[in-house]
C-alpha cells in the first residue's frame, strides 16, 4: 500500500499540473446545470405567459358570446391582419381565429357552426397558446350545447353516460422529475469526464511521452502502479461529480419551479442518497477508461476511444425519457443503469431500499476492480508498453 500511495501522490501532482484535467473539474460542472436551469426557466416563462394570449379574430362581430367568453378567460381579442393566413405563415402572428359570416344564423338555428383556427404546427413555441385557445373554444361549445339541451327540457347529463374523475396521486417532487430527467444524465456525464483526461494521460500519455519504460523499472509492481493511477482518476471523477451536483442544486434554486406546478426541495438526506448512488460508480468508470485507453497508441487516439464511452450515461437517460421503465432489482447490478434509476427515484421522492445502494456500489466496485486487473495484465505485454 505504501508503493500505491507513492504512485497516487505522483499521479495526483501530475494531474493537478494538467490544464485539461483542471478544466474538466472547473468548466463542465457549470455547463450542464446552467443549461438545465435555462431550459426550465424558459419553460416556466412560457407556461406563465400562456395565461395571456393575444388572438386576432376575423369576424368577431358575428360571435359576441364567444368573444365575451374568451375575454373572461384572459384572451385578448386583437384586430386581425388583412391576410391572417399569410400573417401566420410568415410568423407575424402566432395564430388567428376566423369566424364565418353565417355563424350568427347557424347559432340561432341551433346548427353547428365551423370556425377556423389558423396555426402553424411546425412552430413548437406556439403549441401552448394553440392548445389553450382550442380548448377554450371547445369549452364554450360544450357550454352552449348544455344550455340548448336544458332549453328543450333535456338533461345535459344524458350526453355524458360516463364521467371520468381522475384522481392524481402525484406529489410535487414526482412531477418535478418529469422536467428534471436530464439532471442524472448531466451528472453521470460529469462523472465520466472528470477522470477521462487523467486516465488517458496515465496510460496513452505515458507511452507517447516515452516515460512508460523508466516508470516500469522502478521497484513497484504492475498491480500497484495501475491501482495508484486508477485511484487518482477515481478522485478526479468524484470531485467533478460532487461539483456538478452542487452547481445543479444551486442553479435550480433560482428556477421558478412553482410556475411548472412542481417543487424540487432536496433535503440533506436526499443529497447524501444521490452521492451514495453516484460516487461508487467512479470506481468502474475510471477503471474502464484506463483499460480502454491502454489500447491506444497516442493521447489523441485514447481521447477518441473515451469520447465514445460518453454514450454509456446517455443511453439509460434517453431510455428512461423516451420509454420509461419501472425500477427492477436486476437493474441495480448493472453499472450506470442502476445509478440512473436510483437518481430518478431519489429526485421523485420514491422510497429506495438500502440494499439497492449496496448492490449498485458492489457491482460498480467489482466491475472497476476487474478493469484494473485487466489493465495490470496488459501492462505486462510488450506491445502495450511500447505501443507496437
Amino acid at each position: 500500500m505504501s508503493r500505491v500511495w507513492v504512485v497516487f501522490v505522483k499521479e495526483l501532482i501530475d494531474g493537478l499540473r494538467d490544464r485539461r484535467a483542471i478544466m474538466s473539474l472547473l468548466l463542465f460542472p457549470l455547463v450542464g446545470p446552467v443549461l438545465v436551469s435555462v431550459i426550465l426557466a424558459q419553460t416556466a416563462d412560457k407556461l406563465a405567459g400562456a395565461e395571456r394570449v393575444d388572438l386576432p379574430v376575423v369576424g368577431r362581430e358575428h360571435a359576441p358570446s364567444l368573444m365575451r367568453f374568451l375575454e373572461q378567460q384572459g384572451v385578448t381579442i386583437m384586430v386581425p391582419p388583412d391576410d391572417p393566413v399569410a400573417a401566420v405563415r410568415d410568423g407575424d402572428v402566432d395564430l388567428a381565429l376566423i369566424i364565418p359570416a353565417d355563424y350568427a344564423q347557424l347559432y340561432r338555428e341551433g346548427r353547428p357552426a365551423t370556425v377556423q383556427l389558423i396555426v402553424d404546427e411546425s412552430r413548437t413555441e406556439d403549441q401552448v397558446d394553440i392548445g389553450r385557445v382550442a380548448g377554450l373554444v371547445q369549452a364554450h361549445a360544450s357550454e352552449v350545447g348544455a344550455l340548448r339541451l336544458l332549453a328543450r327540457g333535456v338533461s345535459p347529463d344524458l350526453a355524458q353516460p360516463v364521467i371520468v374523475d381522475k384522481v392524481d396521486l402525484s406529489t410535487p417532487k414526482k412531477r418535478a422529475a418529469i422536467f428534471l430527467n436530464l439532471i442524472p444524465m448531466f451528472v453521470l456525464i460529469a462523472l465520466f469526464i472528470g477522470g477521462m483526461y487523467t486516465a488517458t494521460d496515465a496510460t496513452a500519455g505515458e507511452r507517447e511521452r516515452g516515460s512508460f519504460e523508466p516508470l516500469l523499472i522502478t521497484p513497484v509492481t504492475r498491480q500497484a502502479l495501475v491501482v495508484g493511477k486508477w485511484l487518482v482518476a477515481v478522485a478526479f471523477s468524484m470531485v467533478t461529480t460532487v461539483s456538478t451536483l452542487a452547481c445543479t442544486l444551486l442553479s435550480l434554486s433560482f428556477v421558478p419551479t412553482g410556475a411548472l406546478g412542481t417543487s424540487l426541495s432536496l433535503a440533506p438526506a436526499d443529497v447524501a442518497r444521490l452521492l451514495a448512488a453516484l460516487l461508487p460508480l467512479a470506481l468502474f468508470v475510471a477503471g474502464a477508461q484506463m483499460l480502454v485507453a491502454s489500447f491506444a497508441r497516442t493521447f489523441k487516439e485514447a481521447q477518441t476511444y473515451l469520447s465514445l464511452m460518453l454514450f454509456l450515461p446517455m443511453l439509460p437517460a434517453m431510455l428512461t425519457i423516451m420509454s420509461p421503465v419501472k425500477s427492477a432489482a436486476w437493474m441495480m447490478a448493472v453499472p450506470v443503469l442502476g445509478q440512473q434509476v436510483l437518481l430518478l427515484d431519489v429526485i421523485r421522492g420514491v422510497p429506495v431500499a438500502p440494499w439497492s445502494y449496496v448492490v449498485s456500489a458492489l457491482a460498480a466496485a467489482l466491475a472497476g476492480m476487474l478493469c484494473v486487473r485487466g489493465t495490470a495484465m496488459l501492462f505486462r505485454r510488450e506491445q502495450i508498453i511500447y505501443g507496437r
